[in-house]
C-alpha cells in the first residue's frame, strides 16, 4: 500500500512543531551534540517520524555510537526515508529524511555496527517515541 505524502507550508508546520523541531526539522539543522531526548534512552518501542508520526526505527537497532545523537544500524522500512546526497560545510554526506512529510532526520555513515554496518544518526528533535 503506497503512503500518501504530506505538503504543508511553512506557517502550518511552525504552528504544528516546537521551534527547535521547526529549525531541525524544515531548515535543515542539526541539534547539539548529547542534548537530544533520545541519545541516551533505552526503552523497548519505535521511533516515529515528529512530523507525521510514520514508523522509522525499532529500539531494536538502536545502539549507542557514541556519537551523542541517536544512531540505528538499520530502518523499520528503507520506503520511509528518503536519502540524498548532501555536500554541504564542505562534506560529503548523505542525509536522511522522511519519505511521507519531508522532514530531515540527521545523516546516513558507513562506520556502524554488524549487521549493516550502517550508522543512521539522527536528531532526536526529528524523533517521537511509541
Amino acid at each position: 500500500m503506497a503512503k500518501k505524502k504530506i505538503s504543508k507550508s511553512d506557517a502550518e508546520w511552525q504552528r504544528i512543531l516546537s521551534p527547535d523541531q521547526y529549525r531541525i526539522m524544515r531548515l535543515k539543522e542539526t541539534e547539539p551534540a548529547f542534548t537530544g531526548e533520545y541519545w541516551d534512552h533505552h526503552e523497548k518501542g519505535v521511533y516515529r517520524c515528529a512530523g507525521c508520526g510514520i514508523e522509522l526505527f525499532s529500539s531494536e537497532s538502536k545502539y549507542d555510537s557514541g556519537s551523542g545523537w541517536p544512531s540505528f544500524f538499520a530502518a523499520v522500512s528503507d520506503n520511509n526515508i528518503r536519502k540524498e546526497e548532501d555536500n554541504s560545510l564542505s562534506m560529503q554526506r548523505v542525509e536522511l529524511m522522511c519519505d511521507r512529510c519531508g522532514a530531515h532526520l540527521g545523516h546516513l555513515f558507513e562506520d556502524g555496527p554488524e549487521p549493516t554496518g550502517l550508522r543512521f544518526c539522527i536528531n532526536s528533535a526529528s524523533l517521537r517515541f511509541t
